[in-house]
């Protein structure tokens, strides 16, 4: 028997990740004034960065839903692993 593919995404607790653009990364790390790798890193392995298909080097956006704040938006920076 054939395992089912699973869509992680459709779990409500794991939250929405977006890859970025090559120009929406270069634009979001000239307003942050920051490198890339001093971002919170996610590994590239990370199921839902597999699921996306992020690689080494990419921006992952994650909007987290918030009892408090409605929404929270994150970014995080892909490394190996």
């Amino acid at each position: 028997m054939e395992a089912e593919e699973f869509d992680i995404f459709e779990h409500e607790l794991v939250p929405v990740h977006i890859l970025l653009t090559k120009e929406e990364r270069a634009k979001l790390l000239k307003m942050l004034k920051k490198k890339p790798w001093q971002l919170p890193w996610i590994r590239a392995s990370d199921p839902a960065a597999r699921a996306i298909g992020a690689r080494p080097g990419d921006v992952v956006k994650i909007i987290r839903k918030s009892r408090t704040a409605g929404e929270i938006v994150v970014y995080r920076y892909v490394v190996p692993g």
